[in-house]
């Protein structure tokens, strides 16, 4: 059975906020606007535009907030990313929305459903109990957006638009069928390789960029 879901946004995580804003700026040639914090998960963000309710998510540890009382999303937590995060901010995942998220649950069991709020923005999305990346960050978290709009309405149009999302892993067709089972299966490019890696082809305002390793 497949659903109804979209691509809603790129997860970009760092060390630091400046950090990210940097290396995005770095790359990109624009610089991200301020997000907020996410109290229950330990963490703050900024985000920049990519078109029409689409954007890319800076993410990393808030130092101001306490531990959370599970573990962070996005696999922040574990030892291998922070270690990666040492080095330089990486592309680590995506998320996708869906209309329904508790029937896409039931369908493609990608982790619990928690209730998450940011200002005025609420959502639900689903994180493994465990916080670790579906599909090693190649299938997507799903994201179901309840109120106070979406976060790219509000957002500047600095130029810069998501092209092709590709991705490499050792067994591409387990990829392939969780993103057709998701409605997905054109968004992301799935070849296989040897180590899991993430690339997005993104269009700024002084040419075409990539990121990811």
């Amino acid at each position: 059975m497949s659903l109804q879901a979209e691509f809603d946004h790129l997860v970009v995580a760092a060390e630091t906020l400046e950090q990210g804003a940097d290396f995005i700026e770095r790359v990109l040639g624009v610089r991200p606007q301020p997000g907020g914090q996410h109290k229950a998960m330990g963490t703050h963000n900024l985000v920049l535009r990519l078109g029409e309710r689409q954007y890319i998510e800076i993410i990393a540890i808030d130092p101001d907030l306490p531990e959370p009382e599970r573990p962070r999303w996005f696999g922040l937590d574990g030892s291998n990313l922070q270690q990666r995060l040492r080095a330089r901010p990486r592309l680590i995942h995506w998320v996708a929305r869906t209309p329904d998220l508790e029937r896409a649950i039931a369908v493609a069991p990608l982790g619990q459903s928690l209730s998450m709020s940011r200002g005025e923005y609420h959502w639900r999305i689903t994180v493994p109990a465990d916080g670790t990346l579906p599909g090693e960050g190649l299938i997507p978290t799903l994201i179901q957006w309840d109120s106070g709009g979406h976060p790219a309405d509000r957002l500047p149009d600095q130029g810069c638009r998501l092209r092709s999302l590709y991705a490499v892993h050792p067994l591409p067709e387990n990829i392939r069928q969780a993103l057709t089972t998701l409605g997905l299966s054109d968004v992301q490019t799935v070849t296989a390789g040897p180590v899991p890696t993430l690339r997005a082809e993104i269009e700024a305002p002084d040419g075409i960029h990539f990121l990811g390793d």
